[in-house]
């Protein structure tokens, strides 16, 4: 997936807000923080994955689907333990991450089963579009030429994740009601974007 401009990613996903620049000068000095949180970002997407097909095992494509992108994501862990290793820095301890949360926050906890399971692909679709831009801003702005193709390597991967979870729940739920379920969410990530301020020691 070729990408030349952070402009050009967020309309391909959609995204309102762009990451403060800022954010990237912040991360380059807080490179075991950044690596940190992207560890256990990768350790959450894994076992979250895994705790879809637990509550949707009924769905054999979902299953079918999300099972590659658990070990694909616990493989990402293992790759970011052994930057944090290479580089003499350690996995520091897992903080309560308010982006997350926030999107958590916004899933319907009320309604069908179909309701619910449609706002949790969301929200991981949304991770990963975050991720993905974020991760660009790295691959562009870092002055360590190692990490930039190291983050380059985790935007394509995230970017095709997001692409995954939306084609995911139009093939489980009517694609008219996936899109405009979208829409809310992406007016509501920008409100969340909006709130937040600048953190340069985390990925999301």
């Amino acid at each position: 997936m070729e990408m030349n401009e952070t402009t050009e990613v967020r309309n391909i996903l959609g995204l309102q807000l762009p990451t403060d620049p800022r954010w990237v000068d912040l991360a380059s000095i807080s490179l075991e923080d950044v690596l940190t949180d992207h560890a256990y970002c990768e350790q959450k997407a894994a076992t979250t994955c895994i705790s879809l097909i637990q509550r949707y095992s009924q769905h054999p494509g979902l299953v079918r689907t999300l099972a590659p992108i658990v070990t694909e994501e616990w493989g990402h862990f293992r790759l970011v333990l052994q930057e944090l290793e290479k580089r003499g820095l350690k996995l520091g301890k897992q903080r309560k991450d308010e982006y997350v949360n926030a999107l958590i926050a916004y899933q319907q906890k009320g309604g069908d089963v179909e309701t619910r399971m449609l706002d949790q692909l969301l929200t991981m679709a949304m991770i990963e579009a975050r991720s993905c831009e974020r991760f660009k801003r790295l691959s562009e702005g870092l002055q360590d030429s190692y990490l930039r193709k190291f983050y380059r390597r985790f935007m394509e991967s995230e970017a095709g994740h997001y692409k995954v979870f939306i084609e995911l729940a139009e093939s489980l739920v009517d694609p008219t009601t996936v899109r405009a379920r979208w829409a809310q969410w992406l007016d509501h990530e920008s409100v969340i974007m909006n709130s937040q301020e600048v953190r340069g020691d985390r990925i999301h």
